[in-house]
């Protein structure tokens, strides 16, 4: 079995909540912008006082609202500045907040409201807000439902103005850093979310090593501006959350966005100093510019990739040679900078979590002057654990553990951590908290190796959870069997292991088959290779995978899929002998039907 770990973080843990650290940066700094909100087509900056009052607002609302310590309440939203005001309000209030994916079925939000035993819900617009009031009959818990879109944030100032701050400063003391901080459910092996209990010490933990670590992102600018960065990345993610709590402790600005559709426009207007981001998006930015391009420009920008790619290599090696300086410095103007006024002209690095990076891609934006630090981590151990860090960069590999982070490969390769990051328990779930641990390390379901300079690479999955380019983790045998309860579908198996979408491959039942075919005028001797491109038999099919996508939340959704003949069999080693799928055997055997689908996209 393979060890190591590091250092613990070079400060001294705070014992209290992580409100607490908004209210002292805007007590130290007060004008200095802590937010910066969409107006006008621009950005306008909200000093860390104004943030401060706007919290403060919220939670004496909150508390004459009948929000008790340690009672849940959820946030369903997508990005933007009130979720940053309410989740800190929360806090501040001594409860517990709930993040719920804004693409979540209504079955899914059911389930969270319902397990967590939330008292309230905040939601952005009255879509939402007319999905969880049809809820509340099954949810007695649930009291109040506010809508951000029609004034939350006025009502609860309104609501809390005989609250004084005197009674909030009390309220705010009593919570310790080992409290529940946050709820955020994940999917497990079988299906079912978790809520995962992470404490206001686990994000103190987290934000601590990864400010020490990653200190030169919250340098101040030459021009002596604040360091900034564009949230995109969903808040019910533990790695979006990580990076607002990290924001506020750093003394940056945090701006927020709640479309991917949009965020090259806004990041051209907010010009963040460094950006976070899943594997997906890093990939879509490169593929938008190289998509923008044809012809000779498209051979111009392909070369002056690949001069970047070697320039990146040869920094791990013996430096750059002349030629390839010389090389670099022409496509400087004509490709690369380009690319970096993309993303506003400001931003000098990138954060990649939440998936696997292809290694050629952090070489290319490393050579076009853009350092791209990968970290590995789940919401179990709020996020990053292990990441590579300024003078500690390996491409190809997930890094080295944070300060206070320990790992371990166990005899069967899983990779084991454990640290103050690391979470205690799932909420109301005391097998599934004790089967995550070996030996007291949380067992991350993960595969690797550990090379002898201490870094750490992930060579497989334990678990059959998918996880997307996006970050998404996805559990395929729910959707699958939901699939496949159509009569006409004999089989479906999931992909998307690190692919930017989730898709399907799909086998039909011979005798509902043969029905179809006669319903619908064709020769029983067609096979499916005949009809694999028939409309009405495809969209017999999207009928079984539509019904299946209303159980899951759109990241999870089945957006292409493969019909297949013959299907899995034991013959064909697709199948065990007791027909569970070989998912690995499957992978390999369909390669060129799973790169189609990805092609047609």
């Amino acid at each position: 079995m393979q060890h190591i770990s590091a250092p613990e973080a070079s400060v001294d843990p705070d014992p209290r909540g992580l409100a607490e650290t908004l209210f002292d940066r805007a007590a130290r700094d007060p004008d200095r912008p802590m937010l910066s909100i969409p107006d006008s087509g621009g950005w306008r900056d909200i000093s860390a006082a104004r943030t401060r009052d706007w919290v403060a607002s919220a939670a004496k609302g909150l508390m004459a609202c009948g929000v008790t310590e340690g009672q849940r309440v959820a946030l369903l939203s997508g990005n933007r500045y009130e979720w940053t005001v309410l989740d800190y309000a929360v806090w501040a209030a001594g409860a517990v907040s709930v993040p719920i994916y804004p693409s979540s079925s209504a079955e899914q939000i059911a389930m969270i409201l319902r397990d967590s035993g939330a008292v309230a819900c905040f939601v952005d617009d009255e879509t939402r807000a007319a999905t969880v009031r049809d809820l509340q009959d099954q949810l007695p818990d649930l009291g109040r439902v506010w809508t951000i879109d029609r004034g939350a944030l006025d009502e609860l100032d309104g609501a809390g103005a005989g609250v004084t701050d005197a009674e909030l400063a009390q309220r705010r003391s009593g919570v310790a850093s080992g409290e529940p901080a946050t709820i955020v459910y994940t999917s497990g092996t079988t299906g079912t979310p978790k809520g995962c209990v992470l404490t206001h010490a686990n994000f103190r933990a987290e934000v601590d090593s990864v400010v020490q670590e990653l200190s030169v992102l919250f340098r101040p600018q030459p021009d002596g501006s604040t360091p900034s960065t564009l949230l995109f990345l969903p808040l019910a993610h533990v790695f979006g959350r990580m990076v607002q709590i990290g924001v506020v402790q750093a003394g940056a600005k945090l701006g927020h966005t709640g479309s991917v559709r949009s965020l090259i426009a806004d990041l051209a207007t907010f010009r963040p100093s460094f950006l976070l981001a899943v594997p997906y998006v890093v990939e879509k930015v490169h593929s938008s510019a190289r998509n923008r391009t044809s012809g000779l420009r498209r051979r111009i920008f392909d070369r002056a990739e690949a001069v970047a790619v070697a320039y990146s290599r040869s920094l791990d090696r013996s430096g750059p040679r002349p030629w390839l300086r010389a090389a670099r410095a022409v496509f400087e103007p004509l490709v690369y900078r380009q690319l970096r006024n993309a993303l506003g002209g400001r931003c000098g690095s990138i954060i990649s979590g939440g998936g696997a990076l292809d290694e050629r891609l952090l070489h290319f934006y490393r050579g076009v002057g853009l350092d791209v630090y990968e970290g590995y981590g789940l919401t179990e151990t709020t996020a990053a654990v292990v990441a590579n860090v300024p003078g500690r960069v390996r491409p190809g590999t997930i890094g080295t553990p944070l300060p206070g982070a320990a790992v371990r490969i166990a005899d069967d390769g899983e990779i084991l951590v454990s640290g103050p990051h690391v979470f205690d328990r799932y909420w109301n779930r005391p097998e599934a908290t004790e089967a995550a641990f070996t030996d007291g390390w949380f067992a991350t379901g993960d595969l690797g190796e550990l090379d002898s300079e201490g870094y750490i690479r992930v060579t497989g999955r334990k678990k059959e959870i998918l996880v997307t380019a996006g970050g998404k983790n996805v559990t395929p045998a729910p959707i699958e069997e939901r699939v496949c309860v159509d009569p006409l579908v004999d089989q479906c198996m999931l992909v998307g292991d690190g692919k930017p979408f989730v898709a399907a491959l799909v086998s039909l039942a011979p005798e509902e088959f043969s029905a179809w075919k006669r319903e619908n005028g064709y020769p029983e001797e067609y096979g499916v290779a005949d009809l694999a491109t028939d409309p009405r038999l495809r969209a017999a099919v999207q009928r079984a995978v539509d019904d299946a996508n209303t159980t899951v939340s759109r990241a999870e959704a089945i957006r292409e899929f493969t019909l297949i003949d013959p299907g899995f069999s034991v013959a064909e080693e697709t199948l065990t002998p007791t027909l569970k799928l070989r998912r690995t055997r499957i992978l390999e055997r369909y390669a060129d039907e799973i790169a189609g689908m990805y092609e047609r996209r």
